[in-house]
């Protein structure tokens, strides 16, 4: 027994060979990874999540109004909160007033608190421009995608 302790790195060293030299493990190249990622179409008040270019999942959102339109472009989601706090009207995370829901996706315009993905109390409203630039999704919703889609995914936002 303490003979095998002493060689653990070369056994395990050894099996690594094995396995790749007989093709056990496939690793992936760059060129065989998925891509997933968000398109938001503001014009159709939907988002996609998006495999290979490939629509795997939509929600109805709520996107900006006009005077507070949703920006357009390439971003990334650098911050994720749970319940999250609306600073500007002093409500706490969780509360049924608070207009971010219970999940909040910032993208990198804005430094990840400006505008944003998250959740809303009231989802009669998707569907429509009303929010003031930031993309709201029923709290279901949100919570799926804060699940399952990492910081640094990019955000694609179009106005089609």
């Amino acid at each position: 027994m303490d003979n095998f302790r002493g060689n653990k790195t070369k056994y395990a060293s050894l099996l690594l060979i094995l396995i790749l030299l007989f093709g056990l493990i496939v690793i992936p190249s760059a060129a065989e990874e998925d891509e997933v990622y968000l398109w938001i179409h503001k014009k159709q008040n939907r988002l996609h999540v998006m495999l290979n270019d490939t629509p795997v999942y939509v929600f109805r959102i709520a996107s900006g109004r006009a005077d507070k339109a949703t920006p357009e472009g390439t971003f990334r989601i650098v911050t994720k909160v749970i319940n999250p706090y609306y600073v500007p009207k002093k409500i706490p995370g969780g509360s049924h007033n608070n207009p971010l829901g219970t999940r909040w996706m910032g993208l990198s315009i804005g430094d990840g608190y400006k505008y944003g993905i998250h959740g809303t109390y009231k989802p009669h409203l998707l569907g429509q421009s009303v929010s003031s630039g930031c993309i709201r999704m029923s709290n279901e919703a949100v919570e799926f995608l804060y699940h399952h889609i990492p910081l640094r995914t990019k955000v694609v936002i179009t106005a089609d």
